[in-house]
């Protein structure tokens, strides 16, 4: 389209045929300000301007309104901006209107291009009609050193914005709100509360069902296979029949199949909301400019614990997260790990053994070895040789705790409270009775004063001298009162330790998930020496030093007896 120019004297304005674009746009952080700054309020201001310049004489030969609600002006990945600029292209618009700079946009670099570089190459007149600037009628003034400040104004009005919103995110994070767009699968925003997660019993079930397959052993891939053979719905399909509409776009590129994926099933595995945790602020905008995420350091992450009710125990995620850690594989033909796979290391180069079938028997073998033999000689172990060893070290460890149970439990019966927590009572009985006593000293100091028996500088020094006598049982009432207590916390603690164990009892055979629950890992050095390492281990010895300080104990008072 060509616009012809009539020539007249430079001091007029030539006459020209105005294809008009309005552009307008309010984003969400706008949506809060006053009714000046509505879409409305913005077209009639500019409605307004166009009567005044078709009152000047000018002819207005179309106008085309442009709208953007909704998006920020920190970026231009707005679709009415595009559509704009895409007929600015065509040649369908030759004068663009805004109400001021800041609703075109709050990018300074980017406005800057545009209003200095672009629209004076495509020939476009631009008129922001509260910065009173037009560039057709004060070209000078167009491209001033104000001009240039609003736009910086406007950019930095964005950066700050930024960073309030960012304090504010960070504060709600810190109280454990939950800030997610949408709730994660088996949990819903609370209707009284959407920053608080409370689950969803249907979804729930089928979190549980995943973990539990995989902490028995079946592999990632297989839960996706068994989860579409029982034809669940994924979580994308089931938000978005749930009334999710937010959520018909979030991922696949807007395309949702009915399927499980390995992806969701990780993700699932991984995350640490199940167990009542929110982990939240792994992402972070690149810039105030744009709305692209990048991924965030881990120490930068704000973690809150017991935020919500959990799905998953904790133990049960430990098992899960213990097995994600060794990299277990499945085989193609099984739909859960070997007994073993993960467990086995070698003791000379400290690599992973792995499980290979060799003259029809299963074997362990050094990884280092098969791919570099001139940097481990490790021999190779048989599997059924190894079950064998760990059964027998499971064995042994049960009994050794039974045993220190045995004579934990038959010492308490000789002494209930147990000698420690006996001399901790006496002490404590001590210093509340010396407390009792210091605190009615102090009450008769007064009497004595009026008496004549004490005079006031004595009164004074005596007052004084109680008060910080006092304080000082007080603070070793508090610090036995609190060491009493560490006491029963630590005798409860092993008992239910012991407990753990002891449920483990005449334990004949041996599965993954005895191993996920006991095991940390078994080192090879050859057929002759197996070593066996259980969790655990540090609580484990202290209760056997515990159990034999006891007997030795016993032994001195029966030998002086």
């Amino acid at each position: 389209m060509t616009f012809v120019r009539n020539k007249k004297e430079k001091t007029e304005i030539s006459i020209v045929e105005w294809y008009i674009a309005i552009y307008v746009r309010l984003s969400k952080e706008d949506g809060d300000k006053l009714e000046s700054d509505s879409i409305q309020n913005q077209k009639g201001i500019i409605e307004q301007h166009i009567k005044y310049l078709q009152g000047q004489g000018e002819i207005i030969a179309s106008v085309e309104i442009y709208s953007d609600d909704g998006y920020s002006g920190g970026n231009f990945e707005r679709p009415n901006y595009k559509r704009m600029i895409a007929d600015i292209e065509a040649g369908k618009i030759n004068c663009v209107i805004f109400k001021d700079n800041s609703r075109l946009g709050r990018n300074y670099p980017e406005l800057g291009r545009l209003m200095e570089e672009y629209f004076p190459q495509k020939g476009v007149r631009v008129i922001s009609v509260l910065n009173h600037i037009d560039s057709l009628k004060d070209p000078q003034g167009y491209c001033s050193a104000i001009v240039s400040f609003s736009n910086i104004m406007n950019d930095d009005y964005i950066r700050q914005l930024s960073l309030k919103i960012k304090c504010t995110f960070a504060m709600k994070r810190e109280r454990g709100e939950f800030l997610g767009n949408y709730a994660p699968y088996g949990y819903m925003k609370s209707p009284e509360d959407k920053h608080k997660l409370i689950i969803d019993p249907e979804a729930a079930e089928i979190v549980r069902m995943i973990f539990n397959w995989y902490a028995d052993g079946m592999s990632a891939s297989g839960i996706v296979k068994q989860l579409n053979a029982l034809q669940i719905i994924p979580p994308s399909v089931y938000k978005t029949q749930n009334g999710c509409k937010g959520f018909v776009k979030h991922s696949s590129g807007g395309v949702k199949k009915n399927v499980w994926a390995l992806t969701s099933v990780n993700s699932i595995l991984k995350d640490e909301v199940y167990i009542g945790n929110l982990v939240q602020g792994k992402f972070k905008s690149a810039s105030y400019r744009t709305k692209k995420m990048v991924p965030t350091d881990e120490s930068e992450w704000t973690v809150i614990e017991g935020t919500h009710e959990p799905i998953i125990s904790d133990e049960v995620f430990a098992i899960v997260h213990d097995r994600f850690a060794r990299h277990t594989r499945v085989s193609p033909k099984r739909q859960t790990s070997y007994l073993l796979s993960g467990f086995v290391k070698c003791a000379h180069c400290g690599g992973r053994m792995n499980r290979v079938t060799s003259k029809g028997f299963p074997r362990f073998r050094c990884q280092t070895r098969t791919l570099a033999p001139g940097k481990c000689q490790c021999p190779s172990v048989k599997e059924s040789l190894l079950e064998d060893v760990l059964l027998r070290a499971i064995r042994q460890q049960i009994q050794e705790l039974v045993d220190a149970k045995a004579v934990i439990d038959a010492a308490r019966k000789e002494q209930p409270s147990g000698y420690s927590q006996n001399e901790y009572l006496l002490s404590l009985n001590r210093a509340e009775r010396e407390k009792k006593r210091l605190a009615e000293a102090k009450f008769r100091l007064y009497d004595n004063f009026e008496k004549g028996i004490i005079d006031q500088g004595e009164y004074v020094q005596f007052k004084a001298r109680y008060t910080a006598e006092i304080a000082e049982q007080e603070k070793q009432i508090a610090k036995l009162q609190n060491d009493m207590a560490e006491i029963k916390e630590a005798r409860r603690q092993d008992d239910e330790f012991i407990a753990f164990f002891k449920e483990f009892g005449n334990i004949s055979s041996i599965d993954r998930d005895v191993l996920n629950r006991l095991l940390d890992h078994i080192e090879v050095t050859d057929a002759t020496q197996i070593d066996v390492y259980f969790k655990f281990s540090a609580e484990r010895q202290k209760i056997l030093d515990f159990a034999k300080n006891i007997e030795d104990e016993m032994q001195i008072d029966r030998s002086v007896c």
